[in-house]
């Protein structure tokens, strides 16, 4: 087990925004995402240039964490490789799930491109 259990129980809490971070030729790059974690694995679906650098680097960060009147509850980090999934019926599948997590119509952001990210380590902060 990759991700700590009390790790996991704060990934799957709510629907908080996700911040997922890519490198290409030395530039990082940082973007807020929507999320969806199961079993030391991320689903984001994404289009643009987070999924042209995962393309070409599939080296990822994932930052999550929750605040309340601008004080940090808890805070989790994930470092993983990421994987393009370029079927469009696991993207639909993904995309519905995550979608509905965030309470958005099921169909929204019919663009963007599934992202598995396997989780390699994971730590994680409660204050």
């Amino acid at each position: 087990m990759t991700v700590p259990p009390e790790a996991e129980r704060l990934l799957e809490s709510k629907p908080l925004m996700a911040h997922l971070a890519t490198c290409l030729e030395g530039r990082p790059h940082v973007a807020p995402v929507w999320y969806r974690y199961e079993a030391d694995a991320v689903e984001i679906v994404t289009a643009g240039r987070k999924l042209a650098n995962i393309r070409e680097n599939p080296r990822v960060a994932l930052s999550v964490q929750d605040d309340e009147d601008g004080a940090t509850k808890w805070m989790v980090t994930l470092l993983g490789t990421a994987t393009v999934v370029d079927d469009e019926e696991e993207t639909e599948t993904a995309r519905r799930r995550i979608n509905e997590k965030y309470d958005a119509e099921p169909d929204a952001y019919a663009e963007n491109t599934l992202v598995r990210v396997d989780v390699g380590s994971a730590s994680y902060r409660t204050y």
